[in-house]
């Protein structure tokens, strides 16, 4: 047996290395756990409603779909730089990986709008289907994907060739133009890419998802969602191969990403439209419209909840800026909801002019 003040001594020693360790991962540790909150709130005025935002890192840019144009924010300092404007009825926006073009989802005008991004004009209007609403650039095809809602269908956009088409066929001056449309089994929602050609997108009114080919423009899945109603928001972990539906009912779909299996069901706040992902911890993030953030941690077994943040009223639509862990909501003040008529059997509150605001989240 060793000598005792000999093994009291090494093992204080032991302890206290064991603690001055702990002291010194801890704040790391501490800063990489941190409750998210809200850290601004940048009044962007106007009026009318909303849908989708997209931020754009590497320019310090935010673009706000905001009725009838897109609002764009810089993220630095919180104003507007300027807006696409004279549009019909905004949805979505997708951003070409040259960094030169954006495009937007006009569902209104039935169309997809084409911007130069250096100096937000409007430079070409392409035809696509009914009510045009979720977009993705899709980089491996360097194509255009307008999901829409009415014609339950894609118009793949062609970005590459920019030939131009006949005369009389609808196409832009410039050549972009709807190189093929694919039907859909339901309404589309939210889609993602994974950059290497396969696109998934959820079937709102079929709870389910389906994966799509870019490479041969074909429909190659159709996965139901397990316990899950109206799929809409929908976030993608490339490296780990799992998709994550925002569903209503206060759930959010797990599912593998090649085989279409369903991983789990995870909890978040009611009414939620956006969803997006944080790959360097993992986490899964859902914007609500009771005006919550649900931040789900996806490292963890059973897909825990590990945060609520109480936000705004109507915040069901988000971006996140991977760049500087930031996490952009937009909603805006209500008035009285309208009487219900039977046209309108559950009208939306109205909203107070110049209230419309973009809530910045981080840690």
């Amino acid at each position: 047996m060793p000598n005792q003040p000999s093994f009291r001594l090494l093992a204080r020693s032991f302890a206290a290395a064991a603690l001055l360790c702990g002291l010194l991962a801890a704040p790391t540790l501490l800063s990489a756990q941190q409750p998210y909150k809200i850290l601004d709130r940048w009044k962007i005025g106007g009026d009318g409603g909303w849908d989708c935002l997209l931020a754009d890192p590497p320019a310090h840019r935010l673009y706000l779909t905001h009725g009838n144009r897109v609002d764009v924010v810089d993220t630095h300092t919180g104003k507007l730089v300027g807006s696409i404007a004279n549009l019909h009825g905004t949805h979505g926006i997708a951003l070409d990986t040259a960094g030169k073009f954006g495009y937007i989802s006009d569902g209104g005008g039935n169309a997809v709008v084409v911007f130069d991004r250096a100096t937000l004009a409007a430079v070409a209007t392409i035809p696509a289907g009914q009510n045009p609403d979720g977009i993705v650039f899709e980089p491996a095809t360097q194509t255009v994907w307008a999901f829409n809602g009415r014609s339950h269908d894609v118009s793949v956009i062609s970005a590459t060739s920019r030939t131009a088409g006949a005369p009389g066929d609808g196409s832009s001056s410039l050549g972009w133009r709807v190189v093929v449309t694919i039907p859909l089994p339901g309404k589309p929602e939210f889609a993602a890419v994974d950059g290497k050609g396969t696109i998934f997108v959820n079937i709102e009114d079929k709870n389910e998802i389906v994966r799509l080919d870019a490479k041969t423009d074909k429909l190659t899945s159709e996965w139901p969602l397990t316990g899950c109603d109206g799929p809409s928001g929908l976030a993608f972990d490339i490296a780990g191969g799992r998709l994550f539906s925002a569903c209503d009912g206060k759930k959010m779909a797990v599912t593998d990403a090649k085989s279409g299996k369903s991983l789990a069901t995870a909890a978040i706040a009611d009414g939620p439209d956006g969803a997006d992902w944080y790959a360097a911890h993992k986490l899964a993030f859902a914007s609500c419209g009771e005006g919550v953030l649900s931040v789900i941690d996806a490292a963890a077994p059973g897909y825990p909840t590990v945060q609520s943040l109480p936000t705004q009223r109507g915040a069901r639509t988000m971006a996140y800026d991977s760049a500087a862990d930031r996490i952009y909501l937009i909603t805006a003040e209500f008035g009285p909801r309208p009487e219900s008529t039977p046209n309108n059997p559950r009208p939306r509150p109205t909203i107070v002019p110049g209230s419309f605001t973009v809530l910045v989240v981080g840690r």
